[in-house]
């Protein structure tokens, strides 16, 4: 059996790297021993018969109305995967397109495909830089953020608490929103590349649903060890001690 993670609109909702997740995806479960592709979907016409895991991208707000066109083509398969339980992983604008809505800073507003609790309202500035979350699900998350809107109407279920950074904004501490097996964040990376814990925690859903096993392969302990450097060196920079959890 093949597992085939979704790159949605990468076109379009890749400005940070952030679609490149669904070949960090790809590539530890084919460490694992699986048999793993990345499909990269720009329309409904393009959507495979199977859908392991879906990854969407940030995009620009120059994009927003487009991917949102695109999207909304897709809004009851995205309904049916979270119903389903398929892992979607969804940051920055392309988490924001699938809240309740986004409002611009010129007053207008973008529908959302509302798979997500919340919506993106402007904030005085963009935030940048470092974002520690510390997460009940997957621990110490490590990334960068880059976002000129806050977001609330999620705080019952929010991905962690922030250690460093802004994350959702207003003053909450919380990043993220979850909603059964549908995430979405502001952490840029690509996140999971930057938390194994992550990846590997959604390739045990995705495997799980397949009927199959999942365990990280001796290339992903390997390649984890320089992704924990990494985090170290972005821990202490932020002021978060290491072993926080």
């Amino acid at each position: 059996m093949t597992l085939t993670i979704v790159s949605m609109l990468p076109t379009l909702q890749n400005t940070n790297g952030d679609a490149e997740n669904a070949r960090v995806l790809a590539s530890r479960a084919r460490w694992a021993g699986l048999d793993a592709t990345v499909v990269e979907v720009e329309s409904a016409a393009q959507l495979p018969h199977r859908v392991d895991a879906v990854v969407l991208g940030s995009g620009s707000d120059a994009s927003l109305d487009e991917s949102r066109t695109r999207l909304l083509s897709m809004h009851d398969e995205f309904r049916r995967w979270g119903t389903e339980g398929v892992p979607i992983l969804s940051i920055g604008t392309g988490w924001e397109l699938l809240s309740w809505g986004v409002e611009l800073a010129n007053g207008r507003s973008v529908e959302g495909l509302g798979i997500l609790p919340g919506r993106a309202v402007p904030r005085a500035s963009r935030v940048t830089g470092d974002l520690v979350v510390k997460s009940p699900r997957f621990g110490m998350l490590v990334g960068f953020e880059n976002h000129a809107r806050d977001y609330i109407g999620a705080e019952a279920s929010p991905l962690g608490r922030t250690r460093a950074g802004s994350g959702n904004g207003r003053d909450s501490g919380q990043e993220g929103a979850v909603m059964g097996d549908v995430y979405g964040t502001h952490l840029h990376g690509p996140v999971l590349a930057k938390n194994p814990e992550f990846a590997d925690r959604l390739l045990e859903t995705i495997a799980s649903r397949a009927g199959l096993a999942y365990a990280p392969g001796d290339r992903a302990r390997t390649v984890d060890e320089y992704a924990a450097a990494a985090r170290a060196t972005q821990l202490a920079a932020a002021g978060v001690a290491v072993s926080g959890r």
